[in-house]
Order: C-alpha cells, then structure tokens, then sequence
C-alpha cells in the first residue's frame, strides 16, 4: 500500500512533466511513445523534490504515512514540519525516493499482469497466437508459460525489495535530525520547568495555609472548655487564612492561564504582602519578630516575588516541624543583594516533638528544594541548617540577577 501510495501521489508531477515534454519536444506522444514516458518520469522527479524542499508540512504526512503503512516505530521518526533546511534535504530525497520506488511498482503493475497472462494462456489459444506481438509468437511451447510466472515473480520481488530497502531508509530520512532533537529536549525542560513552577507555589500558598490551619485548630482544639474566647479567635484566624489561601490557590491557577496566552486572574503576592503574611503566622501562635528594611519596597517585582514565596515557606517549616516556637526574620538591602535570614529554634533532642507541633511527615524536603530553586533562578543561592539548637535559613537574591527582570516566565 505504501508503494501504490508513492505512485499515486508521482501522477501529479508525472502529468505536470509530461505537458512540459510534450511543449519542447517535437512529435511527442507521452501516451504511446515509451521513450516520452521515461522522460516525463525523470522530470517527475526534480518537480517532486523541489515541492518537498519547499513544502516542510510534507514530513509530517510522509511520516503518518510511514508509520501507518510500513510499521515503523513512532519513536524513530521526526515530529512535526522540517524546521531547517537540512531536514527538508532529507525529507525531499525520502520523497524522491518514495515517488520513484512507488512509480516503478505501480508501472510494472499496470503492464506485466496482463503480458504475463497471456503467456501463460499463449499455448493454449490459437487466435491469441496470431494477435500477440512476434516475440510471444516465436517462443517455444512451455516457454510462454514460465516467461509469465517469471514476469509475475518479477513484479513481486520488485515490489518486496522496495518496500524492505524504503522501510530501512525511512528512519535515517524521516528521522530525527540533531535540531530536531535538541527542539525536543527545550520543549522537555520548557514543560519540567513549568512544573517545577508550579509545583513550588502550591507547595509555598496552599502548604503554608494548611500548616497554619493545622496549628490553629489544634489550638483551639485544646482550650475549646477552658477558653472559648482564644478558641473564636483561632477559629476566625482560620477563615482569615483559608481566604487568603483560595486567592493564592487562583494565583497559582493563573500561572495556568498564563500558559494558555490569558492574564491570571490576580496578581501573585509580594513583600508588599509581608504584614498580612505574618499577621496570619502569628494568629496561629508563632512570635514573629521582624526585622525588614524600608528599601525592600522597591525591589524588581520578580525579586519581591520569590522573597514573599522564601519567607512564606520559612514560616511553613517553623508550623510543620518546631511548632508554635518564636521565629526572627530579617531583611537586608546590600551592594544589590537581598539577604533574607530567618531563624527559629528546634525541638530538644530528648524534649520530643511539641505537642502543639503537627505531626511530622515522611518523604518530605520539598519546601527547601523550592527555595533553592527560586534562589538559583535569580541568580543567587539559598542555605538551611541546624547550628546549636536553631534552624537557620539564608537567601541571597542579586537584584540583577539572570531572571531579576523578568515577568512571571522567568520566575
């Protein structure tokens, strides 16, 4: 099928080809001379590999056409139109020599069937024997016969041999070629990244609203008999922080509708929103002393940005792993670089847990993988360790750093 499929799609160019011989040559008749024939095949020919160097969707449907027809894994073929001129060389000579291989089926398709059986039927029909051409006539008895079971095995060895030799060739034409390969593995990195981003903001919104909430409830879980007032308060702390942890979930949704070309539903939050963040930290029983410079007001949106996000998941690790336990936050401004420390202390080694701490989780990690990773974008780096009893947490964003600048696709 793939065979017939090349000479079918050979009949366009052929016939373009046979008008042209027929204008510049004398006496040609593309219908009964075989030597006009030949020659409109070999004009065919150029005409077809010139559409493939012009036309890059032409790989994309030889492609389908291969894959369907011949078997061949979708894996070991390019996707997509012929991006550079080297692909569409490629591509033209697969064409050329689909066209060709399919032609030369089709035509002997078309004419040996029929020559071969009237040589297998010429010793059996006088009258036949008198309206053959001389050649048939003058071949001896059983001859006629085994020349048309020859022509037969002919065409389909031909049609065998083309189609294993094309079916080897299509992977190295039809293939990917380095560009195609190093177009496939941005497009790899472009969606790895793209999760990745999105990854870290829910982890930094929603996981830090859940942590909080968590605490708060636990809070007034415990005081519930002894002290309804603290417990209204913790419960309206609660719906405080689970309103502002739907509008971060929207900002994150955004992100997706960013994707898709649109603007985000609302703006994703930065050091602007400072106060509110740890106005919500310390309802849930945290004492946050802060320590933030007034020039970090003006800072690039990006860096304002993923300083809100580095914050916020410091706070996070404080509810999740030390429980209600004072925290010391401190903002710099130096030779371009915001510096972002956070201290808290950490559990006694034989004290145990907090038991106002939520539990703590398996396979966790994540939060300080997040904040490496939103300090490297920009240029900077980020560090987290346990020194004498306290957890230490340091960023440093360089204000022009390598994605200090961007929108929200270089965060």
């Amino acid at each position: 099928m793939h065979l017939v499929l090349g000479g079918a799609l050979l009949m366009p160019f052929y016939l373009l080809a046979s008008v042209f011989v027929g204008l510049v040559t004398d006496g040609a008749d593309p219908l009964r001379n075989v030597a006009t024939q030949l020659l409109s095949f070999g004009c065919a020919l150029p005409l077809a590999a010139l559409a493939a160097l012009l036309l890059p969707q032409l790989r994309p449907l030889e492609v389908a056409a291969v894959r369907t027809l011949c078997f061949i894994p979708a894996e070991r073929l390019a996707d997509g139109p012929a991006p550079s001129w080297a692909a569409r060389r490629r591509t033209a000579l697969w064409f050329v020599a689909h066209l060709l291989a399919g032609g030369v089926v089709s035509g002997m398709t078309l004419a040996t069937p029929p020559a071969a059986v009237v040589l297998l039927v010429l010793p059996f029909t006088a009258p036949l024997q008198r309206s053959v051409p001389p050649w048939m006539q003058n071949l001896p008895g059983a001859l006629g016969p085994l020349a048309g079971l020859g022509l037969l095995a002919l065409v389909i060895t031909t049609a065998w041999a083309c189609g294993v030799l094309l079916a080897r060739c299509a992977p190295a034409l039809l293939g990917p070629t380095p560009a195609d390969r190093l177009a496939a593995a941005e497009r790899r990195a472009a969606d790895l990244a793209t999760r990745n981003r999105l990854a870290r903001e829910l982890h930094d919104s929603v996981g830090h609203a859940l942590s909080a909430v968590t605490l708060q409830a636990s809070a007034a879980r415990r005081v519930l008999d002894k002290d309804p007032e603290f417990a209204r308060q913790a419960l309206t702390a609660i719906e405080e922080t689970t309103r502002a942890a739907v509008t971060e979930l929207d900002t994150v949704l955004g992100l997706l509708r960013e994707e898709d070309g649109t603007d985000p539903a609302a703006p994703a939050p930065t050091l602007d929103g400072l106060d509110a963040l740890l106005a919500r930290t310390r309802a849930a029983g945290v004492a946050v002393e802060a320590a933030v410079e007034e020039r970090c007001a003006g800072l690039p949106p990006v860096v304002s940005r993923e300083a809100y996000r580095i914050v916020q998941e410091g706070l996070s690790n404080a509810l999740r792993h030390a429980g209600p336990v004072p925290v010391r936050l401190q903002l710099r401004l130096r030779d371009d670089q915001l510096t972002l420390r956070m201290e808290n202390p950490v559990a006694a080694g034989g004290a145990g847990p907090d038991p106002g701490a939520p539990t703590a989780r398996t396979g966790g990690g994540r939060g300080l993988r997040g904040i490496a990773e939103r300090a490297r974008l920009l240029g900077g780096e980020a560090t987290a360790t346990a020194t004498d009893g306290v957890w230490r947490l340091t960023a440093r964003l360089p204000l022009a750093g390598k994605g200090a600048h961007t929108g929200a696709d270089g965060s």
